[in-house]
């Protein structure tokens, strides 16, 4: 019995927060549209991880805890007895401030002390000296105290050098380990792209540690830059990179970098057995001069087309030079400067005051970032690309990206004469070359390409263009994932665009309308079992235009079902105080309106493990609070194996059924007492909670539509796809469709742990959707069948059907009869094809998402 092919996962992984990194976003997106499942990793700005999409690209960004950190400042802090003699008392400045505060409070009571003594005329003299004396004393010793910890403080740091070990160097790597690789652990990638020096040790022990499960995993280390070459600015940072890097990159199963000459080094340097691959970091060619995008670097400038425009785009660093192109603005009077940044650091600040101390400020301009596939038709209205890199060993060595990024730009360049970068401007003569901080040469430099620019920039060749473009330089990339996990990926199922834009919170576009100043303004979440919410949510756009809404999810980290959702929580961390605090700020006075999913708490565990610990606090905020239940929440297990002879809670472990019974019946008390509207999204749950409202299960029918005739094989597609088996009672089923596959009657197909862009593709492909054999009625995923037009089969309690809900066109059956009603099927062709018909009909009539909303129309008011 096969299994649907499964794309081999890959885990790109940086230690900076993933935006304005266009390396590792062009690696994402050409390794997906390779075939590829991707996962970016990067590190989130906040305490808690958040996720988000870069077109079908799944992107975690983790929080990573200063937890070691801080424990080897405390454990370099406790040394020696002279320490704890001189910081007695006070381990760090919170504690400092605590005791001045404290001090502060003393010195006020001792002098109002002093005041009242006043009031006993001349016998309160000799207590009024006495106190001062005592005030004056109390204060020597506090300044004393202070002193001696300022004193031990700054001892300290002096004494904190470099010992070439990373882990003592630098132990902020290993919190960097601790969150990444947690997140690795639960993705169990076939490849790991480890970007930068920052991810090398995160993805030798991530690897090391799933091969030890007996999963095969490779790495790669991506060195954009020469390690030892850089300015890191600090004797501690230098020498934990340079250790973390000599101890790991034999270990990677292949070394890759930005340029040969960096290539070369780290193969004499580190005696690796091959000479890195060299991937330029170039731009996509695909996506320059489409005339898609309307930004434009001068326009942001707000400048005419006949001023000179000089720009530089890229990190803002002093090893880049840029202040020499500031400075020289003043002997170049009438040219403009443009510096595209992500966002202002003190480099950025220093450039900007020696801008006005000059008097040039007014023609210094910073402009944003653009996404990407943007750059290139973003810079090509400026005049001149500059590179004023300082001479460093790091930079001799290698072209930097914003090179191509001019060059596809189709702009001439000014660039200092760091050797790899000044070679290759000669070599192709597409620029003038300056001596690297010379501001009159600079100057000269810029005059001689203003008045020979479009000489310049003629000479920028089709052979030029082709070998510094992302499509040529990532097939050497793409070929290595293939060589290094022995495994190729089937081709996407649909085009994956280079232009894609990021999206917070899912790995599709959410498609409803984004919370914003309407008059009902409605939270979703937390559940969003699957995708109901968003499904929801977009149903509910297309229906109601003053309406506009925000979903949040739980979803931990790896999980496969990446539906969609404007705010993905980790489950881990939704009992942690940060979390609660934002989930609170999120909430009150944001929503007016609130669909409580799952009966499950929305402002975090802070009052419980249930919605009704929120319920107080969201009604007094004026929050109009509704109940919404799919399923386990609310089925009480024993009064479900009274009904059903072949229920779900038969196969169910006994802790699993204990557990259910528990939440189910406080669930129906909160129902029966909350007074609050109560909606159910499968009609067996009236059973349950009669009181309820059926809103039907929403899919996007158009979505799922297919055109693919049904039954025209000789072995028919069958399908089943089971979340957990015991909820669908695969287990039971299972030796009818195998025995029926196995005797060539039909292509039986089980898909677990299927992403849920994955399952759409098998969907379309099968002729027979088998749903559920042990709950009694039909699911997300017999929707979902039913809209692309295959007949669906499942189990179907006539208690559940009737009194104002329609019976669908499922072939119904038990555990008993799914042999003999699948054979059926297979018997007379045609009749199942017009099952399948029947199904698009009804998922159009009642799974659209419109009857949905008639449903919570009373509660939308």
């Amino acid at each position: 019995m096969p299994s649907p092919a499964a794309r081999p996962r890959l885990a790109v992984i940086v230690g900076n927060a993933i935006t304005g990194d266009s390396r590792v976003q062009k690696t994402a997106l050409a390794a997906a549209r390779d075939g590829w499942e991707v996962t970016l990793v990067g590190r989130a700005a906040g305490g808690e991880t958040e996720y988000s999409s870069f077109g079908p690209v799944r992107v975690i960004r983790v929080a990573v805890d200063d937890v070691m950190r801080k424990h080897a400042w405390v454990k370099r802090r406790r040394r020696g007895l002279r320490a704890r003699i001189m910081q007695w008392g006070l381990p760090d400045e919170r504690a400092l401030a605590r005791y001045r505060t404290a001090h502060r409070v003393w010195v006020r009571e001792q002098r109002a002390h002093i005041g009242w003594t006043y009031s006993a005329g001349a016998s309160g003299t000799l207590s009024r000296h006495t106190r001062r004396l005592w005030i004056r004393l109390g204060r020597h010793v506090h300044q004393a105290r202070v002193r001696a910890f300022r004193w031990e403080r700054r001892r300290s740091r002096r004494k904190h050098t470099p010992v070439g070990e990373w882990r003592r160097d630098m132990p902020e790597l290993i919190d960097l380990e601790l969150a990444f690789g947690a997140v690795l652990d639960d993705l169990r990638p076939h490849v790991i792209h480890a970007n930068d020096i920052t991810m090398i040790g995160v993805a030798a022990q991530s690897a090391a540690r799933l091969r030890s499960r007996g999963f095969t995993c490779r790495w790669l280390y991506d060195a954009h830059e020469y390690v030892r070459g850089a300015d890191w600015h600090t004797e501690l940072r230098t020498s934990a990179y340079h250790d973390l890097e000599r101890q790991f990159i034999g270990r990677a199963d292949a070394v890759v970098t930005v340029s040969p000459e960096i290539a070369e080094v780290l193969r004499r340097q580190y005696h690796l057995p091959s000479t890195p691959l060299v991937v330029r970091n170039t731009p996509i060619r695909e996506a320059v001069g489409r005339g898609e995008s309307s930004a434009s670097v001068r326009a942001a400038c707000g400048l005419g087309p006949d001023t000179p425009l000089l720009v530089y785009s890229g990190w803002m660093d002093r090893d880049r030079s840029v202040d020499t192109a500031v400075a020289s603005l003043t002997s170049l009077p009438h040219v403009h400067l443009a510096i595209v940044s992500g966002r202002k650091n003190a480099v950025l600040r220093e450039l900007l005051e020696l801008a006005e101390r000059i008097g040039v400020s007014d023609r210094v301009h910073v402009v944003p970032y653009v996404p990407q596939a943007d750059v290139a038709d973003y810079l090509s209205t400026a005049d001149l690309g500059l590179i004023c890199s300082k001479r460093l060993p790091n930079h001799e060595m290698a072209l930097p990206t914003k090179l191509a990024e001019y060059l596809h730009a189709g702009l001439a360049l000014v660039v200092s004469d760091v050797r790899t970068v000044a070679t290759y401007v000669n070599a192709h003569g597409v620029g003038e070359v300056f001596s690297s901080g010379d501001v009159p040469a600079f100057a000269a430099a810029v005059r001689r390409g203003l008045s020979r620019k479009k000489e310049l920039a003629e000479n920028i060749s089709e052979a030029i263009l082709k070998e510094l473009s992302w499509e040529y330089q990532c097939s050497i990339l793409l070929q290595l994932y293939r060589d290094l996990s022995g495994l190729t990926p089937p081709p996407p199922s649909s085009v994956v665009p280079w232009d894609a834009r990021e999206r917070m919170g899912s790995v599709t576009d959410g498609g409803w309308t984004p919370l914003r100043a309407t008059p009902i303004r409605l939270g979703l979440g937390p559940a969003n079992h699957s995708g109901q919410l968003a499904a929801f949510a977009q149903a509910i756009s297309r229906e109601r235009g003053d309406v506009s809404m925000e979903v949040v999810m739980l979803k931990r980290p790896g999980s496969p079902f990446d539906y969609p959702a404007d705010h993905y929580l980790d489950p881990a961390a939704f009992g942690r105080r940060e979390t609660q605090i934002a989930q609170i700020q999120r909430t009150l006075g944001r929503y007016t309106h609130l669909l409580a999913d799952a009966f499950l708490p929305i402002l975090g565990r802070l009052n419980g493990e249930h919605v009704d610990g929120d319920l107080p606090a969201l009604l007094r905020a004026g929050i109009k609070v509704a109940l919404l239940a799919h399923g386990s929440e609310v089925r009480h297990p024993l009064r479900h194996m009274e009904r059903h002879e072949h229920s779900l809670f038969h196969d169910a472990p006994e802790e699993v059924v204990r557990r259910l019974t528990a939440v189910t019946e406080h669930n129906h008390r909160i129902a029966r007492e909350c007074g609050l509207p109560v909606f159910v999204t499968t009609p067996d749950l009236l059973d349950d909670l009669p009181q309820a409202i059926w809103a039907p299960l929403v899919v996007d029918v158009n979505a799922w539509a297919c055109d693919a005739p049904v039954m025209r094989r000789s072995r028919p597609k069958v399908l089943h796809a089971p979340s957990k088996r015991w909820t669908k009672g695969t287990a039971r089923i299972l030796p009818a469709l195998t025995g029926l596959h196995e005797r060539g009657v039909i292509d039986f197909q089980l898909a677990e742990n299927v992403s849920w862009s994955q399952m759409r593709a098998l969907v379309r492909e099968a002729d027979i959707v088998v749903d559920q054999f042990a709950i009694g009625s039909y699911g997300t995923f017999a929707c979902e069948g039913m809209a692309a037009g295959k007949p669906v089969m499942a189990y179907l309690s006539e208690s559940a059907y009737g009194s104002g809900v329609p019976v669908p066109p499922i072939v119904n059956a038990t555990v008993d009869t799914i042999g003999p009603a699948m054979e059926r099927l297979l018997d007379d062709r045609d009749a199942t094809a017009r099952i399948g018909v029947e199904s698009a009909a009804f998922a159009r009539a009642y799974h659209d998402g419109t009857q949905t909303v008639r449903a919570l129309a009373g509660f939308l008011r």
